[in-house]
Parts: C-alpha cells; structure tokens; sequence
C-alpha cells in the first residue's frame, strides 16, 4: 500500500463536507479487450476511483451515500473458476478494510441500492464517462442514454473532485518524484545511445526498458521518441537517425501507485548540434527561463506561457523570420506559428491531470474561459497558481511546412511573420525540453533528484558516455 488508509479516509470525508448532501456514484475501469475478450489491454484503474478508494484491480464500482452515512465498495470474489488463471487473491471484504471501507457487497447489489436512492428523490451525482462501457454500464444503472450523459454529470461533482486533486500533499508528492526520477532516467538511456545510424524504434525499446523492467511501473502515456520533432505527438519510430538531425523524446512513468512523470529531451544525434540548431536551442531555453520565472503563488500560468511565448517571439525576430514587437506579436498569438501548443499541464494520477474531467475546470479558474484562438486554446492550464499544484513547463520551438503555407496563404499576422525570410527553415522539424513543478507557499520547486540535461553543454556531456549499441539480428 503505498498511500495510508488514513489518507483515503480524509479524502472522503473532505469530500462527502464539500457536497453535503445526495449520493457519488464511482465506476471503476474493468478489463478492455484488444482483439478479442481474453487478450485485454494492461489493466489500468480510473484514476478518481484510485483517489478514494486505492482498489487497483477490474470489476468494481463504489457509492458514498452522504444522506446514508454510508461508504460502500461492490464488487465479486474471485470463483475457482477465476482462480485457476488468476491465483488466489485477497477477498474483497479484505482488500476493502485496506483503505478503510467496512462495507462490500456483491456487485448484484449496486442496480437495487441505486434504485432504491432514486425512489427515496436522493441526488445521484456522477462524473463524465471517457469510456464505452461506462456509457452502457450508466445507462444500464440510471436509465440515462449515452448521448445524454456528459451533460448530466454533476458540475459540483467535478469542481469538489478537482479541488481535492488540483493539491498535492506530502504524501503524493514523493510519489510523484518517484516517477520522474525514473521517468529522468528513461531519458539518460536515450541521451547515451543516441546516434547515426539507429532506428527510432530501438532507442524507443530502450527507453521504454528502463521503465517497464522496474516492478509495477508502467508507461504513463505512449513514447514519443523521432527526428521529425515538427510532428508533435508522432508515435511512428519508422525513421533513421542520420548525422544533422534533432532527436526528440518525450517519455514518462508511471510508479507502482500510478503517479506519473513526463519529460521531454531534444538532442543531436551527432556529436553537436549545427549552428542553427544551436540557435534556435538557445531561444528554447530562454523561453523556458522565462516562463520558469514567473512560478508563483498566485499567477496565471498564463502569463507564464505568454513569457515563454515572448521570448520565442524575439528570438525569431533574431534570427529574421518575425518583426515588430515580440510582447505584441505574444499577445495577439502570432507565435503560435512556431509554438503552437500549450506550455503545460496539471500532472498527477493523470499524466494530464483530470483531463477526463475537462480541462474548463482542471486548469481555468471559475470566470476563465478558454480561448478558441489556434495556439491558445491548446492552454491547458492557465489559472492562478496554488501551493501544491503540480505540473509540466514544456514550451517548444517548431517548423511546420504545412502551417507555414496555410498562415502564408490566409494572410495571417503579416506585421510579425516574414514569410519570404521561411522556406530555408521548413526542413528544421522542431526541439522541445520539459521539466515538472509543484508550487511551494513561497515560488516553485522543480521535481526529482536525479538531474535532466538542458543547456546545450550538459547534452553534450552526457552523449560523450554512450551506452552500448543494441544488438542486432545477425550481428557478431
């Protein structure tokens, strides 16, 4: 157990002081086949589900009855049936008692329990469904069509959830370091064996390595490991790294208790960058500085990512692709022709955190809307930061062709882009760097104790102790 019992009682307690009144419905994830039912995905538990209850296993669902005083898990104990392939396992009454639920019932029971609340005009609060089945098993249980379900979710539902969940103790931030030392180590591996003549895919199987061969951890989201870094999630590893190009990772794990880590490294896959390479990694990291600078009590991390987006700004004006002012062209979103996503996310449970619960209330204050502006409304995060808030600064400079050609085409903001000064640069793909946070009563801390190469001389100075190259089929 890597989290108290005790935790999850003041977890729902807290939660059932915040809502007060009605009945919280939790779904736990079942088993999802991948290509027929007994060949199934890697079991991963909801994450809310594991907040509450720490029950990291299929077949199980969960109610805190505040107007019953009641905390009750349902689920089934394994038949010899089970047994046979599974191995004999706790009973639920037991594992229950672990977390400090004195009441479990026979999964049977959840349909009548639920009807019986409804007779009564109890309020049944749940969270939005992200998968399928969730969607059937709601129908099945509340009688409300799929379509129809996100929109009846509880709104205080969510707000009480993210509030608990948005602040990480003590507790949950040793967790969390767990996982990004080893999520910093994955990417160590990659920085010592990178180099001409490798594929994507083995640097990828080494990466992935150093996670999964630690006892119960686990990727935290699929590897994003290419030379063609303009392609910001591309999952392909189909491509050789060649002498001239940038290797881009951006990896994470997740511990034994789920937390997750996510990093991003960018990286010659010769011994040095070129020159422009070099230049434009150093506008990076003065983007990074900038937006690190701004890490407090109390401020938008919006203004963080507009510091990141500034510095961008000039240095592109640097380099003669942008003009006028940096701050201006900032703020009216021209550099998100170079920087088109967002700066970060909350991180936790979820490598984007509670993003199933939607990104309005996870990272918007109440009164914050999202942009719907291409660049900014791939923000996040963009509320004020709290004490206890964790979360990912990753700014990235890229070189889209096709983005170039629609801007250039759309006439969009001709007063800061000088698109006849672009076709040079079409072919430099893109580079990103990212570290995680957590706000402290006084600035930011950065997570983990094993140290990430970032400025151009630690990346050097780690590929000059290369790993040994994989071995490969037919070699000697």
């Amino acid at each position: 157990m890597q989290i108290s019992k005790e935790t999850y009682e003041r977890r729902r307690a807290r939660l059932k002081s915040d809502l007060g009144s009605g009945l919280l419905l939790f779904l736990g994830n079942d088993e999802a086949p991948m290509n027929y039912a007994d060949n199934t995905y890697r079991y991963r538990q909801d994450s809310t589900f594991l907040y509450f209850f720490g029950l990291d296993y299929a077949g199980l669902a969960a109610v805190i009855d505040i107007d019953e005083d009641r905390e009750i898990v349902f689920g089934n104990d394994l038949t010899i049936d089970d047994i046979v392939w599974t191995g004999a396992m706790p009973s639920l009454k037991d594992n229950c008692a672990a977390v400090s639920i004195a009441d479990s019932r026979p999964m049977a029971g959840l349909k009548s329990y639920l009807d019986k609340a409804r007779s009564k005009g109890q309020t049944i609060r749940f969270l939005p469904p992200y998968r399928g089945d969730h969607h059937v098993w709601l129908w099945e249980l509340l009688g409300i069509e799929p379509k129809s379900q996100a929109d009846m979710a509880s709104f205080e539902f969510i707000k009480a959830v993210v509030d608990q969940r948005n602040h990480k103790d003590d507790e949950e931030l040793r967790q969390i370091e767990e996982a990004v030392d080893l999520s910093t180590r994955m990417h160590l591996a990659a920085y010592g064996m990178v180099r001409p003549g490798l594929h994507e895919a083995e640097v990828a199987a080494v990466v992935e390595q150093v996670c999964c061969s630690r006892p119960g951890c686990m990727l935290a989201f699929p590897t994003i490991a290419t030379v063609q870094g303009q392609v910001l999630h591309n999952h392909g590893f189909i491509h050789e790294l060649r002498e001239g190009d940038i290797f881009l990772l951006d990896a994470g794990a997740e511990n034994a208790a789920h937390y997750a880590g996510d990093l991003s490294s960018a990286m010659p896959v010769g011994e040095r960058f070129t020159d422009r390479q070099a230049a434009v990694y150093e506008i990076h990291l003065r983007s990074f500085r900038a937006a690190v600078d701004k890490l407090k009590p109390g401020v938008p991390f919006r203004e963080a990512h507009i510091a990141a987006a500034t510095e961008i700004a000039r240095g592109m004006k640097e380099l003669g692709l942008m003009k006028g002012d940096p701050a201006e062209a900032a703020e009216a979103g021209a550099y998100a022709l170079f920087f088109p996503c967002g700066l970060g996310h909350m991180m936790g449970l979820d490598v984007h955190d509670m993003e199933n619960l939607g990104e309005q209330y996870v990272g918007y204050a109440d009164g914050m809307q999202k942009s719907t502006q291409f660049g900014f409304k791939s923000l996040r995060l963009a509320r004020p930061l709290e004490p206890g808030f964790v979360f990912t600064v990753e700014p990235g400079i890229y070189f889209i062709p096709e983005l170039m050609d629609r801007w250039q085409a759309e006439h969009r903001f001709e007063d800061f882009i000088c698109y006849d000064r672009l076709g040079p640069w079409r072919s430099f793909t893109g580079l990103r760097n990212e570290l995680n946070y957590v706000i402290t009563p006084d600035g930011a801390r950065q997570l983990g104790t094993i140290k990430k190469p970032m400025t151009i001389e630690e990346v050097y100075e780690k590929k000059t102790h290369p790993l040994p190259l994989p071995v490969r089929e037919g070699s000697v």
